[in-house]
């Protein structure tokens, strides 16, 4: 075989990690194909394994994890255009590691790599999450939101333990069709593990009622300008029947209230139906431009948060100096809002609440936080109408049952266009609209007491030290063996 001959069949098979790197997404909505993610894994470590060496390896891994960020985030496309390539490639680099482990571990020691891919693997997620680089979106346990018992490992190691667990099961069943000495007791591990979250959900005492609180998540719909758009919010809500809270989703109110006191009148009026959380969108007095949840009641406004984690170039332009030019080529932010300054809580209707602004419900540390300051239900305000015909609106409702699993709470969605959701605090579903429906969902759900903690609540992010120190421990290890093993 030729140089270029040779060369050609290396970027085939690159490609073919390409391909492999975006099954992933399968899992996730709206394929919804959950119970395939924990095998869609080994087509990628199938063709890591068969790398020549440690370095082809690494390549491929780099290909690999290019491929599932272009299939997770195709939806950014109107938003950041031909820069979701430089995202790829830049922030695909990582996966180089785990290719590089898998081909090193898999074929010489199967039982460590159990533990090292799914640790390397975690990091990884937790690399991509921080908000300054651009935040999480698909993280791999999220694909399991449908299924409650999955989730139960979510609460008592976060959304990175349901990682963990689905890459951990895709590296037995490799094992188990590569090599054929472990091949009985992978299989056995890989049973062990899916079982694990069966029993998490079990041991897990399902926690005693202390109240409950009715919430009316109200969905409009499409609907272009902001008059027309608080008009139709406020008609759905003159409709409501008496409730806890009314919830609007992100950017329903687009005027400035502090400037609008006939708007605070309507709003004020609308809450003898039960305090109302709106979502303000537009220029204050001094110019500047922030999304802010709003609580009012019958005697004005409560409460105010303002979101904190922006939307990469939806919201803001990170390095704007340097990125600025995509504002030319794709719909990316105009000019940066301005962010809040931390997780908060509300009261409404007598009940603590977490608000999360749309793309903030992504990141577990900041339900983490809202309950740990008292929040008894977690609400979320969100805004998907640009990406109104694609996955992202099913992807993003999704996440709210991560973050009921996680952290022993409800979880409440109100969406301007959909999908509007609603979540008990163990992760099942209790109230739905998608995107072609229009009007309000109540629920009725139940509250755990204030000390009800789970296990994340209580320790955090203890799945991803333990990674860290897998993952750094390991090599270090092997290194000194390596050179005590050397003849002198």
């Amino acid at each position: 075989m030729t140089r270029t001959q040779d060369r050609r069949a290396a970027y085939t098979r690159r490609a073919g990690l390409l391909a492999a790197g975006a099954l992933p997404l399968l899992a996730f909505p709206r394929p919804g194909l959950g119970w395939l993610a924990w095998a869609l894994l080994v087509p990628g470590l199938l063709g890591l394994r068969a790398a020549p060496d440690a370095r082809e390896a690494a390549v491929r891994g780099w290909w690999f994890g290019a491929g599932f960020l272009l299939a997770a985030l195709h939806w950014t496309v109107p938003n950041i255009g031909p820069g979701l390539l430089l995202v790829a490639v830049v922030f695909g680099a990582p996966w180089a590691v785990w290719g590089w482990a898998a081909r090193t571990l898999l074929p010489t020691r199967p039982w460590a790599s159990l533990i090292v891919l799914p640790s390397i693997w975690v990091l990884i997620e937790y690399l991509r999450s921080w908000h300054a680089l651009g935040g999480p979106w698909a993280l791999l346990g999220t694909s399991q939101w449908r299924h409650p018992t999955v989730l139960a490992l979510a609460g008592v190691g976060g959304v990175w333990l349901v990682g963990f667990a689905i890459v951990a099961v895709n590296t037995a069943l490799t094992l188990a069709l590569t090599e054929r000495r472990v091949r009985l007791p992978a299989l056995a591990a890989a049973t062990a593990i899916l079982s694990a979250g069966p029993l998490a959900f079990a041991l897990l005492d399902e926690p005693r009622t202390e109240r409950t609180v009715t919430v009316a998540l109200v969905q409009p719909g499409v609907v272009h300008g902001p008059g027309p758009r608080f008009d139709e919010g406020e008609r759905i809500t003159a409709g409501l029947p008496s409730v806890d809270l009314v919830v609007w989703g992100e950017s329903s109110v687009g005027f400035d209230l502090a400037r609008r006191p006939d708007l605070r009148r309507r709003l004020a009026a609308l809450a003898a139906h039960g305090d109302v959380l709106v979502n303000e969108d537009a220029r204050d007095a001094r110019g500047r431009i922030s999304k802010s949840t709003i609580l009012v009641g019958d005697d004005g406004v409560r409460g105010r948060y303002v979101k904190t984690r922006l939307v990469p170039f939806g919201e803001y332009i990170p390095f704007r100096p340097v990125l600025g030019w995509l504002t030319r080529v794709s719909e990316a932010a105009g000019e940066d809002r301005v962010p809040g300054t931390g997780a908060g809580v509300l009261t409404a209707g007598g009940v603590p609440i977490g608000p999360s602004v749309c793309f903030e419900s992504a990141f577990p540390d900041l339900g983490r936080a809202v309950v740990r300051k008292g929040a008894r239900v977690i609400v979320i305000q969100s805004a998907t109408s640009t990406f109104q015909d694609g996955w992202a609106p099913a992807q993003h409702a999704s996440l709210a049952a991560v973050r009921a699993a996680e952290t022993g709470r409800p979880v409440v969605q109100a969406a301007l266009t959909g999908v509007s959701v609603a979540f008990d605090a163990r992760g099942r579903r209790r109230a739905r609209l998608d995107t072609d429906e229009r009007g309000a969902a109540t629920v009725t759900l139940r509250l755990p007491p204030p000390e009800a903690r789970t296990p994340f609540v209580r320790y955090g992010d203890h799945v991803i030290l333990l990674s860290f120190l897998v993952t750094v421990v390991y090599p270090a290890v092997t290194v000194v063996r390596r050179r005590r093993a050397r003849p002198e």
